[in-house]
């Protein structure tokens, strides 16, 4: 029987529409997609039908779209539930979905014209096409300013020229949201353009073999003399700075709610290893005060985490900038997420450290998520500088 932690609050369920929908992916991530976790891990595969699924069948993609453009009409609340309920069985599946979900479905619908969103938003939805977003390079991690991919205007096309590191869902993408500096890598600004991997010059490189999050490809990109028509600009030229940190925003709760969906499975696990299974000195492991401490203070964390991912996400709307929570929330939750995580493997003991049971896989996974979307300390650094703004600031 699942047995779910989760208390009734509106603070996590704010209306009817959100609790239902976390039932439907509930239901979905504990039966279908916590079957497969465990090959997906293994084979290093992405597993395409079953994310298929989730665009075709129960129509969980595009939750930030509005119904005129074949979405849910939803929030980011709806896509903190998404992957708070995914990721308690594959979080590794879950970040192809965020991949898709947030980084080029939520990020074009936000920032693309009518066309664009005509054209590319159907085949996304319903998982006929998968999504990526290509910022990173090879040299280029944090430092977004410090990319050299290049586009140069010939005509009626760009021609870019340069290459995109640590790509999720790289291999089996049909359109990519790509950064680009104009003219030449010194150039100051960054242009945004939609690429497709049909386009002539496109070319993927090597798979990447990871630690953890091995069920979501990540790939190399290149493109070599690669033209893309001018109307697959997305804003303005030299503006794509501005849509790329409003998208990071919601790319950081989500990441974080990662780390809530982790977390809680972990605490599932030991709870139930020390209450029911293990015993030690003709006791319960729960009846241990160590044993204690590490499952409170877990409990205690995560809910600490969840209360604050939540809060932040319910006031997070395409025109509404909230840079020190979304990083807050990032930062906390993916800090708890590993620790939780080592605190499982500690209770179970060697049957933790094996591959029995799932909590190495998810200690595994959750370190990525400290890593990806800016890292921990960039949080760091964005939530100080945020500070340093409102305290400066004449009283």
């Amino acid at each position: 029987m699942e047995i779910s932690l989760q208390p009734e609050s509106s603070l996590f369920d704010p209306t009817p529409a959100h609790k239902e929908l976390r039932a439907v992916i509930r239901k979905f991530s504990t039966g279908e997609v916590r079957e497969q976790a465990e090959h997906g891990d293994e084979t290093e595969q992405f597993n395409l039908p079953l994310f298929r699924k989730l665009g075709k069948e129960l129509g969980l993609l595009g939750l930030t779209v509005s119904e005129d453009f074949g979405g849910a009409g939803m929030d980011a609340v709806a896509e903190v539930i998404l992957h708070e309920e995914l990721s308690k069985s594959d979080p590794s599946f879950t970040l192809s979905v965020l991949a898709h979900e947030i980084l080029f479905v939520n990020n074009l619908f936000v920032n693309g014209n009518e066309a664009q969103k005509r054209k590319y938003l159907p085949g996304v939805i319903s998982a006929d096409k998968i999504g990526g977003m290509c910022m990173t390079e090879p040299g280029v991690g944090t430092d977004v300013l410090g990319l050299r991919t290049v586009a140069v205007k010939k005509g009626d096309r760009y021609v870019l020229n340069g290459s995109k590191a640590w790509i999720t869902n790289g291999n089996e993408g049909n359109y990519f949201l790509v950064y680009a500096k104009l003219g030449d890598a010194s150039h100051k600004q960054v242009t945004k353009f939609i690429v497709e991997s049909s386009y002539g010059g496109f070319r993927v490189g090597k798979k990447e073999r990871k630690m953890g999050m091995r069920g979501s490809s990540t790939a190399l990109l290149y493109f070599d003399d690669m033209e893309v028509p001018a109307e697959n600009l997305v804003g303005e030229e030299n503006r794509g700075l501005v849509s790329m940190m409003r998208n990071l925003e919601i790319e950081r709760i989500t990441l974080a709610a990662q780390s809530l969906g982790i977390a809680e499975r972990c605490i599932e696990v030991m709870a139930r290893y020390a209450i029911r299974d293990r015993v030690a000195f003709g006791k319960h492991l729960i009846e241990h005060g160590q044993i204690q401490r590490f499952i409170a203070e877990s409990y205690a964390d995560w809910m600490a985490a969840r209360s604050l991912v939540y809060s932040v996400a319910g006031k997070i709307a395409p025109n509404v900038r909230n840079s020190i929570g979304a990083a807050a929330a990032k930062l906390v939750a993916t800090q708890m997420a590993e620790r939780v995580g080592r605190n499982a493997i500690q209770v179970l003991g060697g049957n933790g450290y094996s591959r029995e049971f799932p909590v190495e896989r998810l200690y595994r996974d959750a370190v990525l998520l400290s890593i990806g979307g800016g890292t921990n300390e960039a949080m760091q650094k964005n939530i100080s500088n945020d500070l340093i703004k409102l305290f400066s600031a004449p009283e």
